[in-house]
Order: structure tokens, then sequence, then C-alpha cells
């Protein structure tokens, strides 16, 4: 069974007119509608990184008023990451303390670092 419409549309992503055979058709030929599904997926995934790189970004004002940080908040507030603030705490530059299974650092260890 074959069907007797024609229809003339635009591509939607070139823009070119074109003879649809269906109703459903949105681009002129298969290279086009490669390059639509590539651009879309391209979208998707920048989108996608922003979201993730807006995760990441916020900072935690309440941060600056605890007197003792764990680790992860250390790393909010230094921008060092965790292994980095073990190590400098392995080699003494950091004093810490463990508070159950967690690792403490005091504020004035951390603010001492910068000067």
């Amino acid at each position: 069974m074959s069907s007797n419409i024609r229809l003339e549309k635009t591509c939607q992503h070139c823009g070119r007119n074109f003879i649809a055979k269906t109703t459903v058709t949105q681009f002129c030929s298969d290279i086009c509608a490669k390059r639509a599904y590539k651009a879309r997926l391209r979208s998707v995934k920048v989108e996608v990184a922003i979201q993730k790189e807006n995760e990441l970004k916020p900072f935690n004002p309440i941060l600056n008023l605890k007197d003792f940080l764990s680790i992860k908040e250390t790393t909010q507030l230094t921008g060092a990451s965790r292994w980095t603030l073990y190590r400098m705490i392995d080699e003494g530059k950091i004093k810490a303390a463990k508070f159950g299974s967690r690792t403490i650092i005091a504020r004035t260890e951390i603010n001492n670092l910068f000067k």
C-alpha cells in the first residue's frame, strides 16, 4: 500500500523546501535528519555539563561561621581535593583530629595555611 500524499514542507534542519510523502516527515534528506539528531545529542550533553558545573559551584556561607570543618567542607572552602588534604595531614602541614570515623580540621589550621 502506498500513499499518494504530496506535501510541500520546510526542512527543520537546513530550511529548504521539499516535497514530503508523509505527514510526519521533518527533514529533506537522511543527511539533514542525521545532522539534526547529532545537534540534539550535543545540546543535551551541553545542558548536562552545565548542570553538573552548577551543582559543584554552590558555596555554603555557613562554612565561614564554623570553627571545625569536615574534609568535605574543607575541600569546598579551599578548592583542594580530598586526597590533597589527606596528604597534607599525613605530612604534618595541617593538624587534624579523628572524631569517631570523621576527620575534623580546625578553622585556625586552614587560616594558618594561607599566612
